[in-house]
């Protein structure tokens, strides 16, 4: 089953003097009442503390701040589709009824490339088995393509 939106906004943020966080986003709007996406992860290492706690790769949060870590599978863009696959057990935290979510990339064009350069960097963050099987975030075929084997 599969989850689809239109994502008419979507941002990256990855500067430490502004942020606390690397942040790459897409919503529907700018309505807090609609679907979002937002992926983060921390900009130095994980310490021992993020490891005790299982804060030590990616997170991704929904609307109503439900969050998981470690959660993305898989990510490809397809055209202006950005599919999202999920560990099947992180559904229900993350409040979805789909391991697949799929965003028709709506967004200006600048404002999606910003977008996909943070988030190919957060979701190489942290312990590696946390790390999605492919990324795969060029809008052509013969673009740049990230992946590692399970």
């Amino acid at each position: 089953m599969t989850f689809r939106f239109e994502a008419l906004i979507a941002c990256g943020f990855d500067d430490p003097e502004q942020d606390g966080t690397m942040i790459a986003g897409i919503a529907e709007s700018d309505d807090e009442e609609d679907f979002s996406l937002t992926f983060m992860c921390n900009f130095d290492e994980p310490d021992e503390q993020d490891v005790r706690l299982g804060f030590d790769s990616h997170c991704v949060v929904t609307p109503d701040q439900n969050t998981a870590y470690g959660c993305v599978r898989q990510v490809e863009l397809d055209a202006d589709v950005l599919r999202i696959t999920l560990d099947p057990e992180s559904v229900d935290a993350l409040g979805l009824e789909a391991p697949i979510v799929e965003a028709v990339l709506r967004a200006p064009a600048p404002e999606v490339a910003r977008m996909l350069e943070v988030l190919a960097r957060i979701l190489t963050y942290g312990r590696p088995d946390a790390r999605p099987l492919v990324i795969s975030l060029s809008e052509t075929s013969s673009g740049p393509f990230l992946g590692r084997p399970r």
